[in-house]
C-alpha cells in the first residue's frame, strides 16, 4: 500500500510540468488527495486539494496556474502546473486521507520541481 509522487523536474519560468500521484494497495476515489510543496528552507505548505466528490481548492499563490485532476481509472490524482515561477521550486508532497478522516493515512515520497529564472 502506497503513494507515489512523480512528475518532478528542472523547468524555465513560463513552464509547464504535470506531476502524478499514483495510489497501489488502495482505492484512491474514497480518498481526499492533497498536494504540498515545502520550498528550500521554508516549511511545508498547502498547494491544492480535490476531494472524492470532485470540489477542489487552491492556495492564492496558484489559482489560475495549478489544476488538479483525478483519474479514478487510473487511481492517480494529476497536478498541471502551468506559468510556473521560480518561487514554485519546491519538494511537492501528495498526501490523501479518508472520507471523514481527520489525518492523512498517506504520504507520497515528494518530487522536486526547479523553477530556473
Amino acid at each position: 500500500v502506497q503513494l507515489q509522487a512523480s512528475g518532478g523536474g528542472l523547468v524555465q519560468a513560463g513552464g509547464s510540468l504535470r506531476l502524478s500521484c499514483a495510489a497501489s494497495g488502495f482505492t484512491l476515489d474514497n480518498y481526499a488527495v492533497t498536494w504540498f510543496r515545502q520550498p528550500p528552507g521554508k516549511e511545508r505548505e498547502f498547494v491544492t486539494a480535490v476531494k472524492s466528490g470532485g470540489s477542489t481548492y487552491y492556495a492564492d499563490s496558484v489559482k489560475g496556474r495549478f489544476t488538479i485532476s483525478r483519474d479514478n481509472a487510473k487511481n492517480t490524482v494529476f497536478l498541471q502546473m502551468n506559468s510556473l515561477k521560480p518561487e514554485d521550486t519546491a519538494v511537492y508532497y501528495c498526501a490523501a486521507k479518508a472520507i471523514g478522516g481527520t489525518a492523512y493515512d498517506y504520504w507520497g515520497q515528494g518530487t522536486l520541481v526547479t523553477v530556473s529564472s
